[in-house]
């Protein structure tokens, strides 16, 4: 069972392994540090600023993107800003293949740190809405993998909470890809499309949107009252 279903307190790691573990946290908040210093995260939250500065690199673009998306996406940065921004830049096949790329690297990234470096600190951090699907790991781990990847994309609490559950990584890497194959396909395709639709689209259209969403959530609120 994982680390915060079983209701006993995980035994504190040995001191051989603890000081490797803290030398990894140390090296990614100096990392995120950095990226903050040099403005990274400003940059990066910008579409059109991502596109100029790799244009600009040329070739070393596609590395660039990958490194930024696998360094950032796990300990916070949206992901989101990654797999929209490719397909304002490359044509749809090298978007999805570097948008599937960074995806997976994250995935990877997020999903290791949380099972060997900082599990006694994630697990009590994972949102219950994740907790609830354990048991589900263990009974069907590829299938509740690729669901949770199909519904939710790449959230950090999720690359974490499969790093605590009792999946496997071999289960976890090919149920990722596979959740993520679709959805990334159609931002890849359509995601410039769709921006162009956004930023042309006028402001009653997402307030009348927004209205409608609010009533939809109220209604399902008052009929789940309702059954209960």
């Amino acid at each position: 069972r994982s680390c915060y279903g079983s209701g006993v307190s995980a035994a504190p790691p040995p001191r051989s392994t603890l000081a490797p573990k803290l030398a990894l946290v140390v090296l990614v908040l100096l990392m995120l540090a950095l990226a903050h210093q040099y403005g990274l995260f400003q940059q990066f939250a910008d579409p059109a600023g991502v596109k100029q500065a790799l244009v600009q690199l040329g070739p070393w673009g596609y590395l660039a993107f990958i490194v930024a998306y696998a360094a950032l996406q796990p300990f916070g940065f949206p992901g989101t800003v990654f797999i929209w921004a490719a397909p304002l830049i490359w044509p749809w096949p090298v978007a999805f293949a570097l948008s599937m790329t960074g995806t997976m690297a994250a995935s990877v990234i997020g999903f290791l740190f949380a099972r060997f470096v900082a599990r006694d600190w994630v697990a009590p951090r994972i949102p219950e809405r994740f907790r609830r699907y354990d048991d589900d790991l263990g009974r069907r781990a590829f299938t509740t993998v690729f669901l949770l990847r199909l519904v939710f994309w790449m959230p950090p609490p999720l690359h974490f909470f499969f790093g605590v559950s009792q999946v496997r990584f071999a289960t976890h890497f090919w149920g990722s890809l596979a959740g993520y194959t679709l959805p990334l396909l159609l931002v890849s395709l359509f995601g410039e499309r769709l921006v162009e639709v956004v930023f042309a689209a006028p402001s009653e259209l997402w307030l009348a949107l927004a209205a409608g969403l609010a009533a939809l959530a109220l209604i399902a609120l008052a009929v789940t009252r309702r059954r209960r």
